[in-house]
């Protein structure tokens, strides 16, 4: 089942039962104070084949990643979740060691934009660093057709992978953080459980209209 929730995570943090999900994936703000205004700005990719795209339109809080979220919040992820995967942990300097990061190299060789070239995620696993290749523009995935509705938007088969590779079957999966709804897409492909809370009200609709949209097309074929 596909839970998608209009709520502040650490209120519904604080009424979860200690390890009720099997795994959290989450992506918090970073704190690096991005706003959809700029976000757009940085989409027009300098190179001949971008600089003519339109930027994706964003709706939602323009003050969305002011701060990074405070310590209590990783603290109550830890408990409610026997593991986790977080996305750009390596802002917020409070993680544990980890053999296990994860690279999603983003990077087309022949593209040269103000983007990172890489995103990087911290997981509580024991396992070997791994890496994930996945072309990926202001704009959105290369060549994939994934309507941009969120500024730090996360493609559906990057939440695929982590499921395959770090989620068992049968598992209950939480997500702080919904933005865009790709992970709950990703989870609805692959069978699993998911609660996913999302603060700002324009992005969880947003969020929910495209799941739907999604079961819609999947029922139609």
């Amino acid at each position: 089942m596909i839970d998608l929730r209009h709520v502040d995570c650490m209120e519904y943090l604080a009424t979860c039962e200690d390890n009720a999900f099997e795994l959290a994936i989450v992506d918090p703000p970073y704190g690096l104070g991005e706003t959809n205004k700029k976000t757009k700005q940085r989409a027009r990719a300098k190179t001949s084949k971008w600089k003519n795209r339109r930027p994706p339109k964003y709706g939602g809080n323009e003050e969305w990643d002011n701060a990074t979220p405070e310590p209590h919040y990783f603290s109550e992820i830890k408990r409610v979740s026997k593991n986790q995967i977080i996305w750009g942990a390596n802002h917020f300097g409070m993680m544990p060691p980890s053999s296990g990061w994860v690279v999603w190299y983003k990077k087309r060789f022949d593209e040269i934009n103000d983007f990172s070239d890489a995103e990087l995620a911290y997981t509580s696993f024991k396992k070997g660093c791994r890496l994930f290749h996945m072309a990926w523009i202001g704009f959105g995935a290369v060549n994939a057709k994934e309507k941009r509705i969120h500024p730090t938007q996360k493609p559906v088969k990057l939440y695929e992978w982590l499921l395959m590779n770090y989620a068992k079957e049968g598992d209950r999966i939480l997500d702080t953080h919904l933005g865009s709804g790709s992970i709950a897409i990703a989870c609805h492909n692959l069978g699993f459980d998911l609660v996913g809370c999302e603060l700002d009200k324009e992005y969880f609709n947003a969020a929910s209209t495209r799941l739907e949209k999604h079961k819609q097309q999947l029922r139609m074929f």
